[in-house]
Protein backbone atom coordinates (compact mmCIF):
# COMPACT_ATOMS: atom_id res chain seq x y z
CA UNK A 1 0.00 0.00 0.00
CA UNK A 2 1.09 3.60 -0.82
CA UNK A 3 0.26 7.23 -0.37
CA UNK A 4 -3.67 7.44 0.67
CA UNK A 5 -4.28 4.24 0.28
CA UNK A 6 -1.66 3.43 2.79
CA UNK A 7 -2.85 6.46 4.96
CA UNK A 8 -6.62 5.27 4.96
CA UNK A 9 -5.35 2.01 6.07
CA UNK A 10 -3.56 3.21 9.30
CA UNK A 11 -6.28 5.47 10.19
CA UNK A 12 -8.49 2.55 10.02
CA UNK A 13 -6.31 -0.26 11.89
CA UNK A 14 -6.09 2.99 14.57
CA UNK A 15 -9.67 2.31 16.06
CA UNK A 16 -8.05 -1.15 16.83
CA UNK A 17 -5.48 0.05 18.98
CA UNK A 18 -6.36 -2.25 22.18
CA UNK A 19 -5.89 -4.99 20.02
CA UNK A 20 -2.19 -3.77 19.24
CA UNK A 21 -1.87 -3.28 23.13
CA UNK A 22 -2.75 -6.79 24.07
CA UNK A 23 -0.49 -8.17 21.67
CA UNK A 24 2.22 -6.11 22.56
CA UNK A 25 1.37 -7.15 26.43
CA UNK A 26 1.36 -10.83 25.25
CA UNK A 27 4.57 -11.03 23.61
CA UNK A 28 6.56 -9.02 26.43
CA UNK A 29 5.17 -11.54 28.20
CA UNK A 30 7.06 -14.10 26.68
CA UNK A 31 10.32 -12.30 25.74
CA UNK A 32 13.29 -11.57 28.34
CA UNK A 33 14.63 -8.52 28.83
CA UNK A 34 16.83 -6.74 25.88
CA UNK A 35 15.49 -8.38 23.54
CA UNK A 36 16.06 -7.74 19.63
CA UNK A 37 12.75 -7.91 18.01
CA UNK A 38 11.93 -7.47 14.43
CA UNK A 39 8.51 -7.15 12.93
CA UNK A 40 7.81 -7.76 9.43
CA UNK A 41 5.25 -5.65 7.55
CA UNK A 42 4.62 -3.18 10.12
CA UNK A 43 2.15 -0.62 8.57
CA UNK A 44 1.82 2.30 10.63
CA UNK A 45 4.02 0.21 13.18
CA UNK A 46 1.28 0.07 16.08
CA UNK A 47 2.40 -3.28 17.55
CA UNK A 48 6.19 -1.79 17.80
CA UNK A 49 5.23 1.28 19.28
CA UNK A 50 3.05 -0.60 21.95
CA UNK A 51 6.29 -2.82 22.82
CA UNK A 52 8.43 -0.09 22.90
CA UNK A 53 6.47 1.74 25.18
CA UNK A 54 6.91 -1.28 27.60
CA UNK A 55 10.72 -1.06 28.01
CA UNK A 56 13.71 -3.19 27.24
CA UNK A 57 13.37 -3.97 23.51
CA UNK A 58 15.41 -3.54 20.62
CA UNK A 59 12.80 -3.02 18.42
CA UNK A 60 13.25 -3.15 14.11
CA UNK A 61 10.80 -3.10 11.83
CA UNK A 62 10.83 -3.59 7.72
CA UNK A 63 7.88 -2.78 5.69
CA UNK A 64 7.60 -2.74 1.76
CA UNK A 65 5.92 0.66 1.55
CA UNK A 66 7.55 3.62 2.00
CA UNK A 67 4.58 5.69 3.07
CA UNK A 68 4.11 3.20 5.65
CA UNK A 69 7.76 3.35 6.79
CA UNK A 70 6.94 7.26 6.42
CA UNK A 71 3.93 6.82 8.96
CA UNK A 72 5.35 4.87 11.45
CA UNK A 73 8.46 6.66 11.82
CA UNK A 74 5.92 9.78 12.43
CA UNK A 75 4.03 7.57 14.92
CA UNK A 76 7.22 6.52 17.18
CA UNK A 77 8.40 10.20 17.33
CA UNK A 78 5.23 11.41 18.52
CA UNK A 79 4.66 8.25 20.91
CA UNK A 80 8.21 9.40 22.35
CA UNK A 81 9.86 5.66 21.62
CA UNK A 82 12.62 4.78 19.13
CA UNK A 83 12.41 2.06 17.02
CA UNK A 84 14.25 1.42 13.66
CA UNK A 85 11.69 1.45 10.88
CA UNK A 86 12.94 0.63 7.67
CA UNK A 87 12.24 0.05 3.77
CA UNK A 88 12.85 -3.83 2.82
CA UNK A 89 11.44 -6.92 1.59
CA UNK A 90 10.57 -9.89 4.06
CA UNK A 91 12.49 -12.19 1.20
CA UNK A 92 15.55 -10.56 1.31
CA UNK A 93 15.99 -9.07 4.85
CA UNK A 94 19.13 -6.66 5.43
CA UNK A 95 20.16 -8.15 8.21
CA UNK A 96 22.82 -10.78 8.91
CA UNK A 97 22.26 -14.16 10.54
CA UNK A 98 21.33 -14.76 14.02
CA UNK A 99 20.22 -10.67 14.53
CA UNK A 100 16.82 -11.22 16.50
CA UNK A 101 15.48 -13.01 19.29
CA UNK A 102 11.73 -12.87 17.87
CA UNK A 103 10.01 -12.12 14.87
CA UNK A 104 5.91 -10.92 14.89
CA UNK A 105 4.83 -11.12 11.41
CA UNK A 106 0.65 -9.83 11.34
CA UNK A 107 -1.64 -9.87 8.79
CA UNK A 108 0.73 -9.29 6.01
CA UNK A 109 1.82 -12.98 5.10
CA UNK A 110 -0.53 -13.66 2.82
CA UNK A 111 0.76 -10.72 0.86
CA UNK A 112 4.11 -11.93 0.26
CA UNK A 113 4.91 -13.07 -3.42
CA UNK A 114 7.67 -15.73 -2.21
CA UNK A 115 6.48 -17.23 1.04
CA UNK A 116 8.94 -19.83 1.13
CA UNK A 117 12.04 -17.39 0.59
CA UNK A 118 10.26 -14.99 3.07
CA UNK A 119 9.89 -18.19 6.19
CA UNK A 120 13.72 -19.12 5.09
CA UNK A 121 14.39 -15.19 5.69
CA UNK A 122 12.76 -15.54 8.96
CA UNK A 123 15.08 -18.21 10.32
CA UNK A 124 18.14 -17.29 8.47
CA UNK A 125 17.97 -13.60 10.78
CA UNK A 126 16.80 -15.42 14.07
CA UNK A 127 19.21 -16.88 16.77
CA UNK A 128 19.39 -20.03 17.93
CA UNK A 129 16.27 -21.14 20.27
CA UNK A 130 14.54 -18.08 19.04
CA UNK A 131 11.25 -18.15 17.56
CA UNK A 132 8.59 -16.41 14.69
CA UNK A 133 5.00 -15.54 15.24
CA UNK A 134 2.84 -15.25 12.23
CA UNK A 135 -0.56 -14.16 12.75
CA UNK A 136 -3.33 -13.96 9.62
CA UNK A 137 -6.41 -15.21 7.91
CA UNK A 138 -6.50 -18.91 6.76
CA UNK A 139 -7.91 -19.73 3.24
CA UNK A 140 -9.48 -22.62 4.47
CA UNK A 141 -12.04 -20.72 6.79
CA UNK A 142 -15.89 -21.88 5.68
CA UNK A 143 -18.68 -19.75 4.76
CA UNK A 144 -20.09 -20.29 7.89
CA UNK A 145 -17.06 -19.47 10.49
CA UNK A 146 -16.68 -15.95 7.88
CA UNK A 147 -20.78 -15.58 8.96
CA UNK A 148 -20.23 -15.63 12.08
CA UNK A 149 -16.84 -13.90 12.54
CA UNK A 150 -18.78 -11.37 10.41
CA UNK A 151 -21.98 -11.04 12.68
CA UNK A 152 -19.24 -10.87 15.53
CA UNK A 153 -17.72 -7.67 14.28
CA UNK A 154 -21.49 -5.75 15.02
CA UNK A 155 -21.05 -3.81 12.00
CA UNK A 156 -24.65 -3.50 10.73
CA UNK A 157 -26.12 -5.63 7.63
CA UNK A 158 -24.98 -3.59 4.98
CA UNK A 159 -21.27 -3.41 6.03
CA UNK A 160 -21.26 -7.21 6.91
CA UNK A 161 -22.41 -8.32 3.69
CA UNK A 162 -19.43 -6.05 2.38
CA UNK A 163 -17.19 -7.60 4.91
CA UNK A 164 -18.13 -11.00 3.82
CA UNK A 165 -17.75 -10.35 0.37
CA UNK A 166 -14.36 -8.98 0.96
CA UNK A 167 -13.35 -11.93 3.16
CA UNK A 168 -14.75 -14.63 0.34
CA UNK A 169 -13.48 -13.29 -3.09
CA UNK A 170 -10.53 -11.28 -1.80
CA UNK A 171 -8.33 -11.82 1.31
CA UNK A 172 -8.84 -15.86 1.38
CA UNK A 173 -8.68 -16.40 -1.58
CA UNK A 174 -4.76 -15.30 -1.34
CA UNK A 175 -3.90 -16.54 1.97
CA UNK A 176 -2.30 -19.94 2.84
CA UNK A 177 -4.69 -22.78 4.39
CA UNK A 178 -3.43 -24.46 7.41
CA UNK A 179 -2.08 -27.20 5.46
CA UNK A 180 0.13 -25.28 3.28
CA UNK A 181 1.75 -23.43 6.79
CA UNK A 182 2.57 -26.78 8.20
CA UNK A 183 4.28 -27.45 4.66
CA UNK A 184 5.96 -24.66 3.95
CA UNK A 185 8.10 -24.77 7.68
CA UNK A 186 8.71 -28.24 6.42
CA UNK A 187 11.05 -26.87 3.63
CA UNK A 188 13.31 -24.63 5.60
CA UNK A 189 15.25 -25.56 8.42
CA UNK A 190 12.79 -24.59 11.14
CA UNK A 191 12.22 -27.02 13.84
CA UNK A 192 9.09 -26.87 14.60
CA UNK A 193 5.91 -25.54 13.40
CA UNK A 194 2.68 -25.14 15.76
CA UNK A 195 -0.45 -24.09 14.55
CA UNK A 196 -3.42 -22.80 16.33
CA UNK A 197 -6.91 -21.81 14.68
CA UNK A 198 -10.18 -19.47 15.33
CA UNK A 199 -12.66 -19.11 13.25
CA UNK A 200 -11.02 -17.36 10.48
CA UNK A 201 -7.47 -16.81 11.35
CA UNK A 202 -4.67 -18.88 12.93
CA UNK A 203 -1.44 -18.42 14.47
CA UNK A 204 1.68 -20.00 13.50
CA UNK A 205 4.02 -20.01 16.00
CA UNK A 206 7.66 -21.31 14.44
CA UNK A 207 10.62 -22.44 16.31
CA UNK A 208 14.52 -21.87 15.41
CA UNK A 209 16.34 -25.31 14.56
CA UNK A 210 19.34 -24.26 17.16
Amino acid sequence: MEGSIARWYASLTRKSLGEFQALARRVAGELPPNSEVLEIAPGPGYFAIELAKLGGYQITAVDASRTFVEIARRNAAEAGVTIDFRLGDASSLPFSDGSFDFILCRAAFKNFARPLHALEEFERVLNPAARALILDLRGDASNEAIGQAVEEMHVGAVNGLITKLTFRLMLLKRTSTRAQMEQFPAQTKFASVEIRQNLIGMEVMLRHAG
